[in-house]
């Protein structure tokens, strides 16, 4: 069995004396992993750093098999960003979310894309813009998953004014007015998340990565009794230090 396609490395570890075994996010075909023979090695290693998008072969007996890739550097969007610690945690976060997120072998061509934006806007962006785009970026994943949020229109009244808070429970909207009584046990909802093109200030962000975090937690990571990867744990940490929380 063969196939060629474009995929963004999500990690790289290595096996036995000099190869590396390879989880790609791709484009039709999904989260795939494959054996990279010399992977570990200098030449080849810079290639298969989280976040470079490469053009991917992979080839095996079986379909079950884990089968060999090679893979052709596209886009080294690793290296593009190492002088930049936070936007490179940004990148560590959103690679280690869709490798411990997304079923194995499975399509999933928007989460693709999305992550494609993503690296765009880290490449290109300043903190707002890329920021913004992160946190849209894991609401669009959690609606991939089956998971999505209804931010459309206020859960208790039916109307989509004043939205400001989220029910933790349910995942609905919840209005200004509605909410008040009981804000300490909702979520904020960023402003900009409701409005086309908005871009969010730090403190907005580090709201939206709250909500975000809070839902994958609990049904994407909580079912299994795990925990948001390490990498978005830093990345949050490191955006909320900046406001003193």
């Amino acid at each position: 069995m063969e196939w060629t396609d474009q995929g963004i490395v999500l990690a790289a570890r290595k096996h036995g004396e000099g190869a590396a075994v390879v989880a790609l996010m791709t484009r039709e075909h999904g989260r795939h992993a494959g054996l990279v023979r010399g992977g570990a090695g200098p030449r080849v290693r810079g290639v298969l750093q989280p976040g470079n998008r490469v053009e991917a072969t992979w080839r095996a007996r079986l379909a079950e098999h884990l089968g060999s890739l090679s893979c052709e550097l596209m886009n080294p969007a690793a290296a593009s960003l190492l002088g930049d610690r936070l936007r490179l945690a940004a990148l560590s976060a959103a690679c280690a979310i869709t490798e411990s997120a997304l079923p194995e072998r499975e399509p999933h061509p928007a989460v693709f894309e999305g992550l494609n934006v993503l690296i765009g806007a880290l490449e290109g962006g300043n903190e707002g813009a890329w920021a913004t785009v992160y946190v849209k970026w894991e609401l669009g994943l959690l609606r991939e998953l089956g998971f999505g949020l209804d931010l459309e229109r206020c859960a208790a009244t039916g109307r989509n004014d004043q939205l400001a808070y989220v029910s933790p429970r349910t995942g609905r909207a919840v209005s200004l007015a509605a909410g008040e009584p009981y804000r300490n046990r909702l979520l904020p909802l960023p402003p900009f998340l409701l409005a086309e093109g908005g871009i969010g200030d730090r403190r907005q962000i580090v709201d939206g990565l709250r909500l975000t975090g809070h839902f994958l937690e609990g049904h994407v990571y909580g079912h299994r009794g795990r925990r948001l990867p390490a990498a978005r744990l830093r990345l949050a940490e490191r955006l909320a230090s900046g406001l003193g929380t």
